[in-house]
């Protein structure tokens, strides 16, 4: 029992000690490839294998501020269409991407709302103006009337004059009694009385006729109003195009249905454009308005300013606007651009480092540089200025004829030293 529990014991052992042999070559070979030292002088030290490196030459020449990039084209003015008055899709008279005229119709909307709101408000429109023609009409009868009674006195007065002054000097010789002549004088008085109360009754009326038909054309009038607004309305259920140029977007179907307001499409101005560019964040204070740019299309390089520069950075970059020429030709929207945005720092006469991977971990503020015989770079500190499609302007810490490791220094961005 005690030997096969030493068997055990061994067999568990070797087991394991097998296993601890394996690790300790696998880090024995990693640390071959990236072993550190020390070293008194120049610090912590590590050994890499150069084949695994980018290394560029620094090299003095023409720095040309400018940078290399792609826009899209979008249109310079845009006309949404957008519904006054809900409902239904009922025709879809055009399609995306045509080219139509002012005024044209796109789109035909149904909505029962609005048109029995129209009906209703006709006959409220017919009924007010029926309702003031006749009272006009009553009015007139009733100005007729007090004519017709007015014109009756005026020739009663004028008999029961006629009669007093033949009745005058009858009763003055006797032949007709004092009574008579008493009883037509004052039938007379009572005329002329009834003459002054009939014309001021017209007066009244007429005053009163004024302000009736006044209220009531006023009436009629809003009334109207509202009609032609509900009318307006019903018409606007045929959207029509408010400019000519290109359907670019048209967001409806058969039998949908819309809100008052919703967003059914839009018109892009035909010969119009600008280029939409993104940009590294790293050019937002470099770039300004009205700076140069090159454009290149297929009849030839032209050139445009900088219209606009939305500062926001997101997912790093930023937005300029570029306004392309009038009636710029073979230019399609949503179509991508090559261009050079000249920055304005171009120089004849300066130090060039390649553009790498580096500038991720050191951020430009320091380099590995080989040194003379190829078997070490050294950490150094370095002062970068502009940079292009290409280069890096280099301001501090490097001479022409240098060699700079460019690639990126993530396994060994803590060392002072590399060894090859």
């Amino acid at each position: 029992m005690a030997n096969m529990d030493k068997k055990i014991e061994r067999s568990f052992t070797q087991k394991y000690l097998k296993k601890f042999t394996f690790a300790a070559l696998a880090l024995g070979v990693a640390a071959a490839a990236y072993g550190f030292t020390q070293t008194g002088n120049t610090g912590r030290s590590q050994n890499i294998e150069r084949s695994s490196l980018t290394v560029s030459t620094v090299k003095q020449g023409a720095f040309k501020d400018a940078l290399s990039l792609r826009g899209q084209v979008v249109p310079k003015t845009s006309i949404y269409l957008d519904t006054i008055a809900g409902g239904q899709v009922e025709e879809r008279l055009v399609e995306q991407g045509e080219y139509v005229e002012k005024g044209q119709p796109l789109v035909r909307l149904s909505n029962t709302n609005l048109q029995l709101d129209v009906m209703s408000r006709e006959a409220q429109v017919t009924e007010q103006l029926n309702f003031l023609r006749n009272t006009q009409m009553t009015m007139e009868t009733s100005r007729l009337n007090l004519r017709r009674d007015l014109l009756e006195i005026e020739l009663k007065i004028t008999h029961l004059t006629r009669r007093l002054q033949q009745t005058k000097p009858l009763v003055k010789s006797g032949v007709l009694a004092q009574e008579q002549l008493a009883e037509l004088e004052e039938d007379l008085n009572y005329y002329h009385a009834r003459k002054e109360l009939t014309l001021e009754r017209q007066k009244q009326e007429n005053s009163i006729r004024e302000v009736q038909v006044a209220q009531l054309s006023d009436s009629a009038k809003m009334l109207e109003k509202n009609l032609q607004f509900a009318r307006r309305n019903l018409d606007n259920l045929l959207i029509k195009a408010p400019v000519s140029g290109y359907l670019s977007e048209l967001d409806v179907e058969i039998g949908e249905s819309k809100n008052s307001g919703a967003r059914l499409g839009q018109i892009d101005i035909p010969n119009e454009y600008k280029l939409v560019v993104r940009l590294d964040e790293f050019y937002l204070n470099q770039v300004q308005r009205d700076m140069t740019v090159m454009i290149e299309l297929e009849s030839g390089t032209v050139n445009a300013k900088v219209s606009k520069i939305d500062s926001r950075v997101q997912q790093s970059q930023f937005q300029i606007e570029v306004d392309l020429p009038s009636n710029t030709k073979s230019i399609k929207r949503g179509q991508s651009i090559d261009i050079e945005l000249m920055l304005g720092g171009d120089k004849n006469n300066a130090l060039l480092l390649k553009r790498g991977a580096f500038f991720t971990n050191s951020g430009g503020n320091w380099v590995y540089v080989i040194e003379q015989g190829g078997d070490k770079a050294v950490r150094r500190d370095i002062r970068l200025g502009k940079k292009n499609q290409n280069y890096f302007e280099v301001l501090e810490g490097l001479n022409a004829g240098e060699q700079v490791i460019t690639s990126s220094y993530s396994n060994f961005d803590k060392a002072q030293q590399l060894q090859f």
